[in-house]
């Protein structure tokens, strides 16, 4: 195992999102490894339009593989009142979407989850094409 974290990548409108979201548990949850406040504490912020393609973010459509069982999920990260598991759609409090923010397609991410320590893959991300970009 990589003793060296890979960074998490986040745009400025993310970043903004989620930090309002977690408020003051970013300055409790910092120091512990594996929660949504120490990812944030350690991103690196792009702008908008430069977050490169195939990076996990809000509003992404992801497909991630289970290392241990092969085992491949589709789905959907996004706020929490817009969550709905029939529509495979998870919270980006869930440990799953916060393990997978900010990661790219290819990226192998070990994290704590309710089952235990799991390791994952990034097998596939779609993010949604922003209307202003056309303009």
């Amino acid at each position: 195992m990589n003793a060296e974290k890979k960074p998490v990548l986040l745009c400025e409108e993310d970043f903004r999102l989620l930090k309002q979201l977690v408020g003051i548990s970013i300055v409790n949850d910092m120091e512990e490894e594996m929660t949504l406040a120490y990812e944030l504490s350690r991103a690196i912020i792009v702008k908008d339009n430069a977050l490169p393609p195939h990076t996990v973010r809000l509003n992404s459509k992801v497909r991630v593989q289970d290392m241990a069982s092969k085992k491949n999920t589709d789905l959907t990260i996004v706020m929490p009142p817009y969550a709905d598991i029939k529509q495979k759609k998870i919270s980006i409090l869930t440990p799953m979407a916060a393990a997978l923010i900010g990661f790219r397609k290819g990226d192998e991410i070990e994290w704590k989850m309710p089952s235990g320590l799991k390791k994952y893959k990034v097998l596939e991300v779609t993010n949604p094409v922003k209307a202003e970009q056309e303009a």
